[in-house]
């Protein structure tokens, strides 16, 4: 009964590492994603992601990660929960 009940639980782990390597996305392009795509970052809500795209628009595209911080409302540690999910 004990290797039923582990080798149920190591089919369990394993199709749950397998479903999320099939979830990864895309990384969002900040320079060209609207406010709803900008939205699916971390730590972005609708208010951060449109003051995104205006400070886009007002001040040309955004080079790297690090250039988000001009934005208001977004520091390095936001930066760093979503630096891996987006390109330029």
């Amino acid at each position: 009964m004990k290797r039923i009940i582990q080798g149920a639980l190591l089919a369990l782990m394993l199709s749950f590492a397998t479903l999320a390597a099939a979830q990864e996305v895309a990384p969002i392009n900040v320079n060209t994603a609207d406010v709803e795509l900008l939205t699916e970052l971390p730590g972005i809500g609708p208010s951060r992601a449109q003051a995104i795209v205006e400070d886009r628009e007002a001040n040309g595209n955004f080079e790297s990660a690090d250039d988000l911080t001009r934005v208001s409302g977004i520091g390095a540690a936001t930066v760093e929960k979503f630096r891996d999910q987006i390109e330029f």
